[in-house]
């Protein structure tokens, strides 16, 4: 049976996507932290994102949320006071309705506990 573009190109997708993630998650956090009302979510979808027994789909799905997280260029830019979050928020909720069965007690444990030392 033959790929399908998707089949050949999705992995390579999600392996920037963790690339970016792992770059770039962590020091975004730290400078946006007081102003994200849904730290805790996306921390969690980030450990299950990195998780290595969360199964590919469910990774793929939150890298890629994560991802439109940390990158720079927005649909609707950070920097916009209260509406500024609301399409990464749109994009994690997406996510999370797909994937949230994989986020497991474990992965929002762990975001509380980052989130209550301060973020790594």
């Amino acid at each position: 049976m033959a790929q399908s573009p998707d089949d050949v190109y999705l992995p390579a997708v999600v392996v920037r996507h963790e690339r970016i993630v792992r770059e770039g998650f962590w020091r975004k956090l730290r400078r946006l932290i007081g102003r994200i009302p849904f730290a805790e979510d996306l921390v969690a979808a980030y450990y299950c994102a990195v998780d290595p027994a969360t199964p590919f789909f469910a990774r793929a799905t939150l890298l890629g949320a994560v991802a439109y997280f940390v990158m720079p260029l927005d649909a609707i830019p950070d920097a916009l006071a209260i509406i500024g979050f609301s399409d990464d928020a749109a994009v994690l909720a997406a996510a999370i309705s797909v994937a949230g069965a994989h986020v497991l007690a474990a992965h929002r444990e762990a975001a509380r506990r980052a989130l209550l030392i301060g973020v790594r």
